[in-house]
């Protein structure tokens, strides 16, 4: 089959997310663990292929090099139209690498604008004048102007794209998304050179103006919201097979676990609830640093292999930067994904098949230390985040990677009740 939208993904929690909304169409999706050693094969793929990458906070050169490479597997694979997706909070730095990867997918194609909306509404992403809220507050004043990464101090996309891209920024605001007049904004910004828009969004009806105005570019970057209405307009334009459906996911064996490592104020909102009525076991960076995983490993193997039970590495703010300090930030985080990483095998071992995470570098660790190459997308859990099914070491699991802000302070407990719902 053909692959109608090739998409790449920094992270793999964000590529679940964008996934699992693709899915809501019904139609076939499938999210691949980094980019293929084979090429592509017609019969082995959906209408809606995913890459999922860990280059979010990768040096510049090696996420443009892996996007790259991305993107050149999906052209083989029949793919003429391609989706960048990055964090509906726009997670990077200064340097990137929002700005660089798109740069290079446009230069690849030969195109001259792209857009830039990582609006997501229904969670609480909007997007005003070219600054980014969530819920009420400016990005800056979020929680996320404290994530131990990106730390986001400051609001307005223009500003933080500009110095990531060589060629002009611009902006297509809601007056003109909302009053039908994106299409000759983007003309109008072409005309003068402008090559990355930001896009305003405050609805989905927005969104839905702006997938229509721009679902025929080669190139569209954003959140994974503005890419729910390609689907359907990929149908009417005649480029989407509408027979095609996707298939049921297998049955899944009944050991669970929660594993996280995302700091974010939402997921720390959902361990304390989780750990309520859970086994739950905190991982210290520092003694993770000096004494390795086995107390935990030791900790897990005491466990029911069905009972609840989660590990967790999230932290109040001044306790990360703790830890970063007398670590360094990388290697802080090096001995939590490490850990967790780990502890998700021995859970495979140990019977587990149902495994909850939370945080993308997690998520990338867990999915790796599995042996995961390939997901299929099953039912959504929350906005943005599906659960997914897959292989390791020859078993059927079902894998949920949460973004950190991602869920009500209930989701994992609901993640797990929604498995086996009709």
């Amino acid at each position: 089959m053909t692959i109608v939208l090739g998409c790449i993904a920094d992270d793999f929690t964000g590529a679940t997310d964008l996934a699992g909304l693709l899915t809501r169409s019904g139609v076939p999706v499938s999210l691949r663990i980094g980019v293929p050693d084979a090429p592509p094969q017609p019969d082995a793929c959906a209408p809606f292929e995913v890459i999922a990458l860990k280059s979010r906070t990768a040096p510049v050169e090696q996420a443009v090099a892996e996007c790259r490479a991305a993107l050149a597997w999906l052209r083989q694979g029949g793919a003429a139209r391609f989706f960048w997706k990055y964090c509906s909070t726009f997670d990077s730095t200064a340097q990137g690498n929002i700005g660089p990867v798109a740069e290079a997918l446009m230069a690849d194609l030969g195109t001259d604008q792209t857009i830039y909306c990582p609006a997501f509404p229904e969670n609480g992403r909007s997007i005003y004048m070219g600054n980014l809220f969530v819920g009420e507050q400016p990005l800056h004043e979020s929680p996320m102007k404290d994530h131990p990464l990106t730390p986001m101090r400051d609001s307005n996309l223009m500003r933080l794209l500009t110095p990531q891209v060589t060629r002009p920024v611009g902006l297509a605001n809601r007056q003109a998304v909302a009053g039908g007049a994106l299409s000759a904004r983007l003309a109008d910004l072409a005309g003068q050179g402008v090559a990355h828009v930001i896009v305003d969004a405050v609805a989905q009806t927005d969104l839905d103006a702006i997938a229509a105005a721009c679902y025929h570019m080669q190139l569209l970057t954003g959140g994974s919201a503005v890419a729910m209405p390609l689907p359907e307009l990929y149908r009417t334009a005649g480029l989407l097979d509408a027979t095609a459906e996707a298939t049921a996911p297998p049955v899944i064996g009944p050991g669970l676990i929660a594993l996280s490592g995302s700091c974010s104020a939402m997921t720390r909102a959902q361990v304390a609830a989780y750990a309520k009525d859970a086994a739950a076991y905190r991982l210290d960076p520092l003694v993770l640093a000096g004494e390795g995983p086995g107390a935990a490993r030791d900790w897990l193997a005491q466990q029911v292999p069905e009972a609840p039970k989660i590990l967790y590495a999230t932290a109040e703010p001044e306790e990360v930067r703790r830890a970063q300090a007398q670590l360094g930030v990388a290697r802080a985080g090096e001995v939590v994904e490490a850990a967790l990483a780990q502890l998700a095998l021995d859970a495979r071992d140990q019977g587990v098949r149902r495994f909850v995470v939370a945080g993308g570098e997690t998520s990338g660790a867990v999915t790796s230390a599995l042996g995961v190459s390939r997901l299929e997308i099953g039912a959504e859990i929350a906005p943005g985040v599906p659960w997914t099914y897959c292989q390791s070491d020859g078993q059927d699991i079902a894998l949920a990677l949460k973004s950190g802000n991602f869920g009500a302070e209930d989701f994992f407990a609901t993640a797990l009740r929604k498995l086996d719902a009709p």
